[in-house]
């Protein structure tokens, strides 16, 4: 066996790994101008980026298809899992009690459920992402009946820390979005589609902080995208004829190119 076949054989899946987005409209609409879609192109011949996402859920619900989507009995295992849910946990509780709002402690039992679910999966790793900061002014129709704002940046930040403080007791990888995007000073203005969705400007930074993660971590084998192998990658007497009349491996020349990923990202 060689080593790529080692290699491949150690991310846990026959062909390819297998890379799963879970989690809300944040995921569902990460290929929307998104970091879902970023993640697709840079991995288009590494692994398969699988999307889960569902706009609108909460922690509660994600529990309830955990299983299904994430069979601990599955014969291949995703090689990593990202893993997003919060910005509806963190919305204003309705008297009725329906609505996504969960509760801080809940959401945190939740995340926590998350993660140990994770753990039981041997091949994957597991990254959380936090509540993205919202700009309150850009929403529309963030007030109920009696004029409280159903959604606040407070609010984002009290469940981005509490599942940052999760994951650390977890020993979770998890990144604060919170404060990765207010690092940019005119975050209010670029990163969002509505007040909540993420605008291309937004997702790069996401992007940017998800590549940052998997370049440092310690995996083995690494699932840095410079670092993995391209599929079916070797040389070949049909790689294009160059200005020298040889044949040009093509196969791990980024694009668009000249390469501009490593000055984005």
């Amino acid at each position: 066996m060689s080593e790529r076949e080692r290699e491949r054989d150690m991310l846990g899946a026959s062909s390819r790994p297998r890379f799963v987005l879970f989690g809300s409209s944040i995921v569902q609409y990460s290929y929307y101008e998104g970091w879902g879609a970023t993640l697709s192109h840079l991995y288009a011949r590494k692994a398969d980026i699988v999307l889960r996402g569902y706009t609108g859920w909460n922690s509660r619900r994600a529990l309830q298809v955990l299983d299904k989507i994430f069979p601990k009995d599955a014969k291949e295992q995703p090689s990593l899992v990202i893993v997003y849910f919060g910005g509806n946990d963190s919305t204003l509780p309705q008297p009725s009690g329906f609505g996504p709002h969960v509760p801080l402690e809940e959401y945190k039992q939740n995340i926590r459920k998350i993660a140990i679910h994770m753990k039981c999966l041997p091949k994957t790793r597991t990254i959380f992402l936090t509540t993205p900061p919202i700009n309150e002014a850009q929403i529309l129709d963030n007030s109920d009946p009696q004029g409280q704002k159903v959604r606040t940046n407070e609010a984002c930040r009290i469940y981005a820390e509490a599942c940052l403080e999760v994951c650390c007791e977890m020993n979770v990888k998890a990144i604060d979005l919170w404060s990765a995007i207010q690092k940019r000073d005119d975050w209010k203005d670029v990163c969002f589609i509505d007040g909540i969705h993420l605008t291309n400007e937004g997702s790069k930074m996401v992007t940017k902080e998800i590549l940052k993660v998997l370049k440092e971590a310690e995996w083995k084998p690494s699932i840095y995208w410079k670092s993995m192998p391209s599929e079916f990658d070797e040389d070949s007497p049909y790689d294009p004829i160059g200005p020298d009349g040889k044949t040009h491996n093509i196969s791990n020349i980024p694009f668009p190119y000249p390469n501009q990923w490593d000055k984005i990202l």
